[in-house]
């Protein structure tokens, strides 16, 4: 594990803590708002096309920000497990430290800053749709 001093990895872990406490919260609270607002409400009771493309729309904006929330809930989860298991604030490519300054703004980084230039160059047009 990266070298840090007790009072860095209580920070550190304090900071996930609170990260996955509050990201419970918003997809508990996305979800009963969802709850709240069914298609046809969205729709309305004589949809036309826009309405429902709209209503469409919004629910799949809904779903997508639950599953973004969920993800990043995984992330934090695994790295309170590297945390646990002394393997965090190591970079997974070239091993090195990560760097606390890194770690308190990205708490789920997996890669120093150089190695995640990198990954995102060679990646960076994987997740973009094209025609």
């Amino acid at each position: 594990m990266a070298q840090f001093t007790e009072e860095q990895l209580a920070q550190l872990k304090e900071v996930l803590q609170q990260r996955y406490l509050q990201l419970r919260e918003e997809v508990r609270d996305e979800l009963e708002s969802s709850g709240d607002q069914h298609y046809a409400d969205l729709a309305g009771s004589v949809a036309d096309p826009g309405d429902a493309s709209v209503a469409d729309m919004l629910v799949d904006v809904d779903a997508n920000l639950v599953d973004r929330q969920v993800n990043e809930i995984r992330e934090v989860e695994a790295a309170l497990k590297r945390l646990a298991e002394l393997d965090y604030g190591d970079c997974i490519d070239c091993g090195g430290e990560i760097g606390f300054e890194r770690l308190m703004a990205y708490p789920t980084a997996q890669r120093c800053v150089r190695c995640q230039e990198v990954h995102e160059k060679t990646y960076m047009h994987e997740n973009k749709p094209t025609l």
